[in-house]
């Protein structure tokens, strides 16, 4: 307790009894002895009513030992089974996890990974991908405050994200990897990396750019292939020694006909090779008949015109041009979608061909918008003109039927700025986000789509949507989530496809390790989401004729279902409803290829450059007790004593209350008793 309350408390007491003495010593007529029992309850009382006041309060210390986290992190990638080496990771996990030294020493927690990290509740080593670097940076935030070392076992071969090799520095744990599989160099061909675009046109060439790799001290030589079918459509001899052991080589292949092509690339394999599956690998493109085209007419420079090229352009598909008003007259049927930023008086021409030729539009307006022309140019909406500007965040309109909206985190995103005034619909109109100003929506459309007249329409009501791509990258680090957004927008602008009960969102083809996920919208008869629908998907294997049926889960405003892990082949699918006659169809291919199979030793390099940057020590899997022993004896592990401190009042008020009630009471009934009231 502080001095300070000490003083408080013993002035209250001096005072309380001061008070009692001055009303029944000092000048009272009570002559009997009965005047020193009533000094004695009203100073209780006084100093009762003080102490509630003064509320003095000490502090309580609780101390307790607290033991330091082994984080234990299994690799559960396909690769550990395919090095054989999965039946070496459940030993050592037991090893460690039944260890009585090591569980009297440390709180043992123990995940497993692969694309993700999850509670290691069983192993099953069937994940098609591994992402190290996610996993140690969720470890190394979780437990950012606690010691707590990890303990990795793995083979260091990661098939997806950033390279882990560089994450040791930014976590603050000591990282003990254990490193599964053969240290022995074999000779080994493979294909590192092959780099070719998704989508690519019809009659055109597209390149191809193979990466080779070579493992060994003898010189070879072999031969590059890529087959078409049963055809070879190129072939390239290539040698390798000591001190040439990678070649980059680079192709360009025709595009013969529209739809998905895929092509097989082989590197002939050594005689004595142990790992030949990396000698192949399959690879696939969509070949479009043209391509997209978007005029982006702007007459002020600014970051949300790079922002939404870059966010169109992430897909091949379709190209923006960047043009100015006058310029976009002298071309006006090159393009299939006109973007309108920020028009103004330079843009009446543009605004009344746009009108003239019923062509599909996005309008993006902001602080330089002059409304008065946008107003009159169009019957579609009307901005009340106020020249004022205000910030709007957005919120997602969950109910959005159009198309389908990804559940993006649009309440963390920077606000736009906006003209201050009412935006009026004249024509029947779907709204993407709402206004919002500090938390409260005020049911106004900051995006939102119409169709009118065979003509499909989007208004942005804000500038800034540069930030938005911003933090989108910052929340996920990616643009991909934002650039999708954007995508589906501009793909629903551009199409002139009427709107379906059912929609469907898929690719046309996905790499064997890919997630296959279909995602679908049902609409009632007046084109509202339906929660209550029940989906299936009839899925069709072309090559083998089989057919299975799947239903779809509801997840926010869509259904879903992930097909990952299918047989690589040709798919044709119907997603129905199963009580009315409604149902969209589709088709893809999944490509024969499985990252994890691609490895022949561990990465002993990289888990050695992390234990070392970590202040850990990495160990083979023959090597589990030294690890223990090295745990057990390092000091930075010790238990810790911490305390907590409590501040807790003195008196419990309610008591103190009771007390002051009791003498006032006691002391009233005396009085009334003697006569003295």
């Amino acid at each position: 307790m502080q001095t300070e309350t000490i003083v408080y408390i013993i002035i209250a007491g001096i005072t309380a009894l001061l008070l009692a003495l001055f009303q029944y010593i000092y000048k009272s007529k009570i002559k009997s002895n009965l005047k020193y029992l009533l000094t004695a309850l009203r100073t209780i009382s006084i100093f009762g009513i003080l102490l509630l006041l003064i509320n003095p309060k000490f502090e309580s210390f609780t101390y307790f030992d607290e033991k330091p986290t082994l984080v234990v992190a299994v690799d559960n990638s396909e690769s550990i089974s395919y090095l054989e080496q999965d039946n070496n990771a459940k030993q050592i996990v037991d090893k460690i996890k039944t260890n009585a030294d090591l569980n009297e020493r440390f709180n043992v927690a123990s995940y497993s990974f692969g694309k993700t990290v999850n509670n290691s509740d069983s192993l099953s080593f069937n994940e098609r991908q591994s992402n190290l670097s996610k996993a140690l940076k969720q470890f190394g935030e979780v437990y950012s405050n606690l010691t707590a070392p990890i303990v990795m076992v793995t083979d260091g071969n990661q098939t997806y994200g950033s390279d882990y090799s560089f994450m040791a520095n930014g976590i603050k744990q000591p990282i003990y990897p254990i490193i599964l599989g053969d240290s022995t160099l074999h000779s080994d061909l493979s294909i590192k990396q092959l780099n070719v675009n998704r989508y690519v046109y019809l009659k055109n060439g597209f390149p191809v750019e193979i990466i080779t790799n070579y493992n060994g001290t003898t010189s070879i030589t072999t031969e590059l292939k890529i087959w078409s079918g049963n055809t070879v459509v190129f072939r390239k001899q290539l040698q390798f020694d000591a001190s040439k052991t990678s070649e980059i080589v680079s192709t360009t292949l025709l595009a013969n006909s529209v739809g998905v092509k895929t092509y097989r690339v082989e590197l002939t394999p050594l005689s004595n090779e142990k790992n030949t599956v990396n000698n192949s690998k399959n690879f696939g493109v969509e070949v479009i008949d043209q391509k997209t085209n978007i005029a982006l007419v702007y007459t002020r420079l600014h970051p949300d015109l790079g922002a939404l090229k870059k966010s169109i352009e992430s897909n091949e598909q379709r190209s923006v041009t960047l043009i100015k008003p006058k310029d976009y007259l002298l071309k006006p049927n090159d393009f299939q979608l006109v973007v309108l930023y920020q028009p103004n008086h330079e843009f009446n021409a543009v605004l009344e061909a746009v009108k003239t030729q019923k062509l599909n539009t996005f309008t993006i307006a902001g602080t330089t918008t002059n409304f008065n022309i946008l107003n009159n140019s169009q019957g579609y909406f009307k901005q009340t003109v106020t020249n004022q500007t205000e910030n709007f965040q957005p919120t997602l309109n969950r109910n959005y039927n159009t198309f389908i909206v990804n559940n993006l985190d649009f309440n963390n995103y920077p606000p736009l700025q906006s003209e201050f005034g009412e935006l009026q619909f004249m024509v029947p109109h779907d709204v993407i986000l709402y206004k919002t100003i500090n938390g409260i929506s005020t049911e106004e459309a900051l995006l939102s789509t119409f169709e009118i007249d065979n003509t499909k329409h989007a208004l942005l009501n804000g500038e800034d949507i540069w930030r938005w791509r911003a933090q989108a990258f910052l929340d996920t680090e990616s643009f991909t989530d934002f650039d999708n957004f954007i995508g589906k927008l501009v793909q629903y602008l551009s199409s002139n496809k009427k709107r379906n009960r059912i929609n469907i969102d898929y690719k046309s083809f996905y790499n064997g390790n890919d997630d296959v996920i279909i995602t679908a919208q049902y609409f009632n008869k007046n084109f509202e989401f339906d929660a209550e629908a029940s989906l299936t998907i009839i899925l069709k294997n072309k090559e083998t004729e089989t057919t299975r049926e799947v239903p779809l889960l509801l997840n926010n405003t869509n259904y879903t279902v992930d097909l990952s892990g299918i047989e690589p082949g040709l798919y044709d699918f119907t997603v129905k409803h199963n009580s009315e006659a409604v149902s969209a169809s589709g088709s893809f291919q999944v490509i024969d290829y499985n990252v994890e199979q691609q490895f022949l030793n561990a990465d002993i390099t990289k888990l050695k450059s992390v234990a070392e940057n970590s202040n850990g020590t990495a160990y083979f899997n023959n090597q589990t007790d030294n690890l223990i022993d090295a745990l057990l004896a390092d000091n930075r592990f010790a238990t810790i004593q911490k305390s907590t401190k409590n501040i807790v009042p003195l008196i419990d008020w309610k008591y103190l209350l009771g007390l002051i009630v009791l003498s006032l009471f006691v002391e009233w009934f005396i009085r009334k008793y003697n006569g003295l009231i």
